[in-house]
């Protein structure tokens, strides 16, 4: 297909960025992850499920591993050219299996078990938790980037004060590196949270109970049978399930997400703030424009670009978790086109992740900046002063200095002109006096490189 025919800005302005993630979620290697399970499920069978199955010679192993290698775009297509008659996916991967094998000398005699006592939503449930394990260890590297810049950003950070801003408004000071490091640990909590969650297949038949396997030799387990062969894929089985398994594990996934989402969302909007107030500087790359008519334009791009695609997934990560997790009855298909879309919702997650990786290496402090804006508001230490008073057994600190400073703006000498007439110790208002807004920290420091 043409790039100018493709309608997803994921498949052809940002396709650079995602080729892992699209790689793993296309059509064909859905296809190809089917193909692989129908082949391994036939060699499984033979191998270890008792009298009913024929065995499989090694030589006959040997070519069916053969067949998997030889995958490529050409039997993704002939698989495809068979869904247009059948209008059925898995079955189409059945019927391109049993041609391939039927030529092979060794194999023909076992076409009659391809796909053999399964449902299609078997093969497609395995399937999708393949990729979704594959996706997931992908979007991880990708967040495990942003951590890392992140620590590294907090550390070098950490003695750099600034003012900080509640609704909006001069409070207690901070330090820039404390307050990237708050996004950090925010992340990497989540990150472990997404790892933690189990992906699960199921593998019972038509309406989950196994009727199939049972009825070929009801002398099996067949719930640990499927169990070990779900377990060659690294997934684990779902038991108990109607035709589908119920997708509960990719809701905690697009939750764990959104989470994930939410929190790049907040630090793209404060860095935005901080760069907008001029505490950070962006630096200058003479070949991009920021305005087809302004040239002084400097833009925070990647900041806005990766705000607008984590929303874009959250959009569809709450679609997900709120759609999967119901099926009429044993089953409806309407998980099934939800489903193709898993892909796309991540990217734009992986897409967002990446867009702020960017923005972040495109920033510097502006110290002077800082610093002019914490002397401007020395106001701030008053909460330092009402505390010192309390410790001196003031009653009402609070509402004595609330009445002298309520809604009021100081400078240096504003404060230490009240700091002279407050009624404490002399040792007191030196205290009081030997700190400034750049110095009132508190442990910010220590905690921008905890």
């Amino acid at each position: 297909m043409k790039i100018d025919q493709l309608i997803s800005p994921l498949d052809n302005r940002y396709s650079d960025e995602i080729l892992e993630l699209s790689e793993i979620f296309s059509e064909s290697n859905l296809n190809k992850t089917r193909f692989i399970i129908e082949l391994e499920w036939l060699i499984f069978i033979c191998s270890s499920c008792g009298k009913s199955f024929p065995d499989l010679s090694q030589n006959a192993v040997t070519n069916l591993r053969k067949l998997k290698k030889k995958f490529n775009k050409n039997s993704a297509k002939k698989i495809k050219s068979i869904e247009k008659k059948t209008n059925h996916d898995v079955k189409a991967v059945e019927y391109f299996i049993r041609e391939q094998i039927k030529t092979i000398p060794s194999l023909k005699n076992y076409s009659h078990l391809v796909h053999f006592g399964l449902t299609s939503e078997d093969v497609n449930s395995l399937s999708y938790a393949v990729l979704i394990k594959e996706a997931r260890n992908v979007y991880t590297k990708n967040l495990t980037q942003i951590i890392k810049l992140l620590t590294k950003l907090s550390k070098s950070w950490s003695n750099i004060p600034i003012l900080s801003r509640t609704h909006g408004q001069p409070a207690s000071p901070s330090t820039l590196g404390k307050e990237i490091n708050v996004f950090t640990k925010r992340l990497i909590r989540q990150k472990a949270n997404l790892n933690s969650i189990v992906i699960m297949a199921k593998f019972g038949g038509t309406t989950g109970n196994f009727h199939t396997l049972h009825l070929s030799d009801n002398k099996i387990d067949w719930v640990k049978k499927t169990e070990k062969f779900i377990k060659l894929f690294k997934v684990n089985q779902n038991p108990i399930t109607t035709q589908i398994e119920p997708h509960d594990c990719i809701a905690e996934l697009t939750h764990s997400i959104q989470r994930i989402n939410n929190i790049l969302i907040d630090l793209n909007q404060d860095i935005w703030l901080y760069i907008a107030n001029d505490i950070f500087k962006l630096k200058l790359n003479n070949k991009e424009i920021g305005s087809s008519t302004m040239p002084h334009k400097v833009n925070p791009i990647n900041f806005e670009n990766s705000e607008g695609n984590l929303g874009i997934s959250n959009s569809m990560m709450v679609f997900f978790a709120e759609k999967l997790t119901k099926s009429r009855l044993q089953r409806d298909l309407s998980d099934s086109t939800v489903l193709r879309n898993l892909g796309v919702g991540i990217a734009y997650s992986y897409l967002g992740i990446s867009s702020s990786i960017k923005g972040l290496n495109k920033i510097k402090p502006n110290i002077k900046k800082a610093n002019h804006e914490l002397n401007l508001n020395w106001q701030v230490l008053t909460e330092a002063i009402q505390i010192i008073m309390k410790l001196e057994g003031v009653d009402n600190a609070y509402e004595l200095i609330k009445k002298q400073t309520h809604g009021s703006n100081l400078n240096r000498s504003d404060y230490f002109l009240l700091i002279d007439e407050l009624n404490i110790s002399k040792e007191s208002k030196i205290k009081l006096k030997n700190l400034s807004p750049s110095s009132y920290l508190g442990i910010a420091s220590r905690l921008a490189k905890s």
